[in-house]
C-alpha cells in the first residue's frame, strides 16, 4: 500500500481533532510531513502528537507552499474565510486538497476553487464528513434500493444544541457571518448537501426564512453585565453561564477543552476573565441567525423542507422522507433508521450504531475515502468533490439570498446563469 504523505494548515479543533486522528492510527496508509499554524501553541501540540521536528512547523501557510513540493496532499482547515487562498495556491503547486466546509463564504470563489481543480487534474475533496457516516450511508442506500418507492418530499431538522449554539455562534469563531459565514454556510452546508444528495435531483426553486431572534441586547436581562465574571447579578440562574459550562470537567465537555490551549483549570478561567467566550451571550457582536428554515423544489417535483434551530435539548439531525411505497424516519442520535412499507404494512428499525466518534464514523470515513482516492487515481469521481459540493453550496447562497429578500423564491437556474456569466466576465 501506498503510503501518502500530507500536510496540514489549520491545526485548530478541526484539523488536530476531526482528521488528523486517522493518520496517527493508520500509519501504514498516512504520514502527516508538515504543520502550517499561526499559534505556537498549537504547532506545539501537532509536533508533539506527530513527532514533528522544528523545520517542519510553519507559522503561515504562505511559507509552507512557497517550499519546493512537500508532499502528495494538503488538509485546509483554517476558518472559512481563508480557504480560497491557500486551496487555490496548493492546487497551482500540484497537491491534491482536503479542504474543511464551506469551501468559501463567497459563491464565486467556491465556483472557482471548483474548476481550477478540474483543470489541474487534481483532486479537491470537501469535508461533508456526513456523507460518509454509516447512518447516512444507510439511508441513501434505502432509497437507491427502492425500500420507499420514488421520493416526494423530505422534512429534515438540524437540532443544533443551546449551549453548542452560545458556544459556536455566539461567542465563538462563527458568530458573525462578516467574520466567517452565514449560518446557513458554516452550520447547515451538511444539511443542504445532504438533502441533496438524497434527493438526487437538481433544486430549481428556493426561498427562505429566519432572523437572530434572542442573542441581542434587549434581550439582556436586567442585571446582566457585559462579562459573566464582572459580578452579574443573573450569572448563577443563566442557562449561558460561562464559569458553570466552561470549568466542568474536559472528559464530559468537549467544548471547554476548545477554549484554552492547554485547556488547564487556570487557563480556562483566564479564557473566561478575558477572551470571547466569557462575554455575555446578550452582549457580543453575533448576527448570524438562531433560526431558520429553508423550503426547496427540485426536478421531478420532489419538495423538501429544512429547519435549523438553536433552541433544542439535544444536538441531533432528525429526517422523515416520504415516498411513494413507504416512509423513512431517521434519528442520528440514536443511530436509528425507522422504515415503514406501505405495501405490507411491515416496520423495520435500523440500527446503523458502529461505536465510531467524530461525526458517528463520517471524520473517519472521508478520510479513509481521500487516502484510496489519491492511491487510486480517482480525482473527480470522489462521493464529496468539489464539483458536486458546489451544486448544495450554491442551494445554500441562494437560500441567504432569499432570507434577506424577505423570502423571495430564487430560481435556481437564473441564480447559476447570472453567478457563471460574472465568473466568466472576471
Amino acid at each position: 500500500m501506498k503510503k501518502i504523505k500530507l500536510a496540514l494548515i489549520g491545526a485548530g479543533a478541526r484539523g488536530l481533532l476531526s482528521y488528523a486522528p486517522y493518520v496517527r492510527l493508520h500509519p501504514e496508509e498516512a504520514e502527516l510531513v508538515a504543520v502550517a499554524e499561526p499559534d505556537a501553541a498549537r504547532r506545539a501540540e501537532a509536533a508533539a502528537q506527530f513527532g514533528l521536528a522544528e523545520s517542519q512547523l510553519y507559522d503561515s501557510w504562505e511559507k509552507l507552499l512557497g517550499q519546493p513540493r512537500l508532499c502528495d496532499a494538503v488538509l485546509i482547515c483554517t476558518q472559512d474565510r481563508m480557504h480560497f487562498e491557500p486551496t487555490m495556491a496548493a492546487l497551482e503547486r500540484g497537491y491534491h486538497v482536503l479542504l474543511e466546509k464551506p469551501m468559501s463564504n463567497d459563491p464565486l470563489e467556491c465556483v472557482r476553487m471548483a474548476e481550477a481543480a478540474v483543470r489541474a487534474g487534481l483532486l479537491l475533496s470537501i469535508c461533508h464528513v456526513s456523507r460518509y457516516a454509516p447512518f447516512w450511508q444507510r439511508l441513501k442506500s434505502l432509497l437507491a434500493e427502492g425500500a420507499i418507492g420514488e421520493v416526494v418530499s423530505i422534512q429534515h431538522n438540524e437540532n443544533v444544541g443551546y449551549l453548542h449554539y452560545a458556544h459556536s455562534f455566539v461567542r465563538g469563531n462563527w458568530r458573525n457571518d462578516r467574520l466567517s459565514s452565514p449560518m446557513i454556510l458554516a452550520k447547515s452546508c451538511h444539511d443542504m448537501d445532504l438533502i441533496r444528495w438524497l434527493v438526487d435531483a437538481e433544486c430549481e426553486r428556493i426561498s427562505s426564512f429566519g432572523s437572530l431572534k434572542h442573542f441581542r441586547t434587549g434581550e439582556a436581562p436586567a442585571g446582566s453585565t457585559e462579562r459573566c465574571t464582572d459580578g452579574c447579578a443573573v450569572e448563577a440562574a443563566c442557562p449561558y453561564s460561562a464559569p458553570r459550562f466552561y470549568m466542568q470537567p474536559v472528559e464530559d465537555n468537549p467544548f471547554a477543552a476548545l477554549i484554552a490551549t492547554p485547556p488547564t483549570e487556570e487557563n480556562r478561567m483566564d479564557a473566561i476573565r478575558r477572551g470571547p467566550y466569557g462575554r455575555c451571550v446578550y452582549r457580543t457582536d453575533n448576527n448570524v441567525v438562531d433560526h431558520q428554515v429553508v423550503n426547496m423544489e427540485f426536478a421531478g417535483g420532489a419538495t423538501a423542507m429544512f429547519s435549523m434551530c438553536g433552541f433544542t435539548r439535544d444536538i441531533n439531525r432528525i429526517v422523515q422522507i416520504m415516498g411513494t411505497k413507504g416512509e423513512i424516519r431517521g434519528d442520528l442520535l440514536k443511530e436509528e433508521i425507522d422504515l415503514f412499507e406501505f405495501a405490507n404494512g411491515e416496520r423495520s428499525v435500523i440500527s446503523t450504531f458502529t461505536g465510531a466518534v467524530g461525526h458517528q464514523g463520517g471524520d473517519e470515513g472521508i478520510m479513509r475515502r481521500f487516502l484510496s482516492d489519491l492511491r487510486e487515481g480517482n480525482y473527480s469521481g470522489t462521493l464529496t468533490s468539489a464539483q458536486a459540493s458546489l451544486e448544495s453550496h450554491l442551494m445554500a447562497f441562494a437560500a441567504e439570498t432569499s432570507r434577506l429578500s424577505q423570502g423571495a423564491v430564487v430560481d435556481m437556474r437564473e441564480y447559476k446563469a447570472a453567478l457563471l456569466a460574472d465568473a466568466a466576465s472576471d
